[in-house]
């Protein structure tokens, strides 16, 4: 198996800090970071291994002023690939965001500029998203005479609805701001999303990994199952989760008192 030393990076960066806190970053900045076939096998390199390597949160970041304007369409054009070809590059894709989602280790995506089509599956498959003011979201398919094929038809139309994916694509309607939080495309808005993505990988790393990994992957895995399948699963995770030696100490400290109190945040 690869370790992170033996990855072959051209098109992203990655590193790893003494509190296991990795930083990736899209590389392409010319390019507006769109996604090429070879960034794409990067990633799922880097998100098979990640899981294994003592990670315990990834900032996933940007060069330049955009995050991502998804699918690189010159590579795509140039190609000018057969239907059953594009169908195994979007199978790529489908790997990279789904090792991303269920790997159990903690994705947050700082968000900038761009954050359109491939750029915006991408982004959702991030378990946090973080926005500042330039942040836009797009899905420009309908214009382009193309479909979505990295999983924007089950992430995003979860996070937006049917109804506002489809307006999305067939209108090339943009969001940004608050109306984007209001609806999901991001849990922050933020002046320095960059600061606020470390601070909070900083908070999730500080976590068992154990319930990192169920938080960052059981839910999406329950969310596939029928209620009462989910329900069983539930009950298993939290059988595992829920009795770690990890948990032994914190859950000590909380009935002594000396644990902090969830409070509101003040105003």
């Amino acid at each position: 198996m690869k370790h992170l030393d033996d990855l072959d990076l051209e098109h992203t960066k990655l590193s790893v800090d003494g509190d296991g806190i990795a930083t990736l970053t899209l590389d392409r900045a010319a390019k507006r970071n769109a996604l090429n076939a070879a960034t794409i096998d990067e990633l799922i390199d880097i998100f098979t291994v990640v899981p294994r390597a003592g990670v315990r949160a990834v900032v996933l970041r940007a060069e330049g002023t955009h995050f991502c304007a998804g699918l690189d369409l010159v590579e795509h054009h140039s190609e000018d690939r057969r239907p059953e070809d594009f169908m195994h590059v979007c199978l790529r894709w489908h790997e990279a965001f789904n090792k991303m989602e269920y790997g159990g280790v903690p994705v947050i995506a700082a968000l900038k500029g761009a954050v359109v089509g491939g750029g915006l599956e991408l982004a959702s498959s991030a378990h946090i998203r973080v926005a500042d003011a330039s942040t836009y979201f797009a899905l420009p398919e309908g214009q382009r005479g193309l479909f979505t094929g990295g999983g924007a038809t089950i992430r995003v139309a979860d996070l937006v609805g049917k109804a506002r994916m489809i307006d999305m694509m067939l209108t090339g309607r943009v969001y940004q701001g608050d109306e984007a939080i209001s609806l999901g495309l991001a849990q922050y808005l933020v002046e320095d999303s960059e600061a606020k993505a470390y601070d909070l990988a900083r908070a999730a790393a500080s976590n068992p990994p154990l319930s990192n990994f169920a938080i960052c992957s059981a839910i999406s895995h329950m969310q596939n199952m029928s209620a009462m399948d989910a329900a069983y699963a539930e009950s298993v995770v939290a059988g595992i989760v829920n009795t770690q030696p990890a948990s032994r100490g914190r859950l000590a400290a909380f009935a002594d008192k000396s644990a902090a109190r969830v409070r509101p945040n003040e105003r």
